[in-house]
Formats: C-alpha cells, structure tokens, sequence
C-alpha cells in the first residue's frame, strides 16, 4: 500500500491576526477539543492534532518549520517521562496514558525541525525542506484542521494522486468570499477532481470560487519552481505561484473538492478561532455519546 511517507508542517507564521495572544504562544499551539481513547472530552494542541491525523496515514519523516518565538512546538514533541510519572503519582493514570500514546508515535518517528529565519511565506517555508526531501511529500499548514471521520480527505488527495500521477495535487472547497485564498481554475475531469490549468493568490477581482486549502501533494520538483520565482503577493514567497510554475512548465496539476460534510476549522483569526472552538467541542461530544 502507498504511504506518503515524508510531510512539511508549516509552523512559523507570526499569528498577527491572534496578538498579543501569538506574541509568545504560537497559533499552531493553540487547542481544540477531541475525544479521547476513552471517549473523555481532552484539549490538544492544533499541531498535535494534524501530526496524529498524518501518522494515522503512515508518515513517519515530519519536517515542521518554525521560526522565532516557536521553541514551544519543539518542547511539546520532546518526550517528558518525568510529567508522565508525575501524573500517574498523583493518580492521573487516564492522562499519563494519553500523554504515553503521544509519545510512542514520536519516537516511531522522525522529526526534524527547520527555521525559516524571516517570515518569507509560504512557499518560502516549504522551500525550507528542499535539501532533505526527494520522493513524494505531504505540506499541511499548522493553523489548519480537516475535521474529516476516518481521515477521508488525506485518502482521496492520495488515491487522486496516484491515478492521474500528477505533480501536485490540491484540496480545494467552494467559498462565498475567495479574496482571501489562492483560487484554481480548470477543467473538471470527476464531479470534484479538476485538471488545473490556471492559479491565483488572493485574487482582487475573483474570478473563481474555488479556494485552494493548505493540505496538499507535492513531487520533489516543486522545489525548483519555489526557488525560480520572485515574491508575489505581500511580497513573499507564494506557493500558489510556485503551483503556477509547475502548470507553465507543462507539469500536471490536479485538485479535489472536499466535500461540504466535513468541516474544516482555521485558528488564523479571533473570530475562525471562536468558531474552531465551538466546531470541534460540538464533534467532540457528539463522538463521545
């Protein structure tokens, strides 16, 4: 069976839009609710969330870029037995239990942690793995949760891109307001799955309502594009227009819908953090009954 063995978590935005709360606690650190393995009601970091979900799919290689002011997310990955045995001599067996699981998939791992020194952008971040990935890898934003049951959107971005074999595949929902995100056009080959001929970052004028999510599949060959192209919008690197490289220079580009059941919760302002909250409780307690 395929794995997407190798993944980029990207870590190292500076979260203005949630200060001073992000002056010193990085967004990707902040929690949503989940249940537990014993259908408790826990709080987990949004970070922790999205490497468990990758785990669940096989990957074992996680490159996570961070920046100033994140040493946080590398503590939270670095096991602590001592809090373990301090929770279980106080009786917390349930929590230690939880913590001990956690642990057990980082050192299944590998987990490297790379800087991106100034806040360049996206595609800048990714562009920071570029020396240690050659084969087929997965980029997640860290302030970005697909809520799907049984990891249903990481399984069809997969077995999309392993039947057209393209050079990158992307997930993509419909919105009302597309100002905000990178937008595809194309030709529709399925009844969610394009064949990608045209992108944009955040459009002034939209011409298209279907925005690009930050879950993506990319070949190696992205790095070329990334390190070919000049700041575009907010003058950083965009990974959008590294996507447009790769569709000028006759690479295959696809993207799958994500169906409009599975919610998809983004930490990146106060009012999506609010929602995020409200989301993720919600699912939470429904899974717990």
């Amino acid at each position: 069976m395929f794995r997407v063995r190798k993944a980029v978590i990207t870590a190292a935005g500076l979260g203005t839009r949630l200060l001073p709360l992000t002056k010193e606690v990085p967004k990707e650190m902040l929690p949503i609710f989940v249940e537990g393995s014993r259908g408790e009601l826990l709080l987990k970091p949004l970070v922790h969330v999205i490497f468990e979900q990758l785990y669940s799919i096989g990957t074992r290689e996680f490159f996570v870029i961070v920046g100033r002011g994140k040493r946080s997310i590398e503590d939270y990955f670095t096991p602590d037995l001592g809090f373990i045995q301090l929770l279980r001599s106080k009786g917390k067996n349930d929590y230690a239990d939880e913590m001990e699981r956690f642990y057990e998939m980082i050192y299944e791992s590998v987990i490297v942690f790379l800087n991106q020194p100034e806040p360049k952008g996206f595609g800048d971040a990714v562009l920071r793995a570029r020396e240690l990935i050659n084969e087929p890898f997965l980029v997640h934003a860290g302030d970005t949760y697909i809520a799907s049951e049984n990891l249903e959107h990481l399984k069809r971005l997969i077995d999309v891109y392993l039947r057209y074999d393209c050079s990158a595949t992307l997930l993509v929902m419909e919105v009302e307001d597309p100002k905000p995100y990178g937008v595809i056009g194309g030709r529709r080959v399925e009844d969610d799955v394009w064949i990608v001929e045209k992108v944009e970052e955040k459009p002034d004028k939209p011409w298209s309502n279907i925005a690009i999510l930050p879950v993506y599949i990319f070949k190696p060959e992205i790095f070329d594009c990334l390190s070919s192209i000049s700041p575009g919008k907010g003058g950083e690197i965009q990974l959008t227009d590294g996507i447009a490289k790769l569709i000028e220079s006759g690479r295959r580009v696809i993207a799958v819908k994500l169906s409009d059941s599975i919610p998809r919760l983004d930490l990146g302002n106060p009012k999506t953090l609010w929602e995020a909250f409200k989301i993720s409780y919600n699912l939470a307690c429904k899974s717990s009954k």
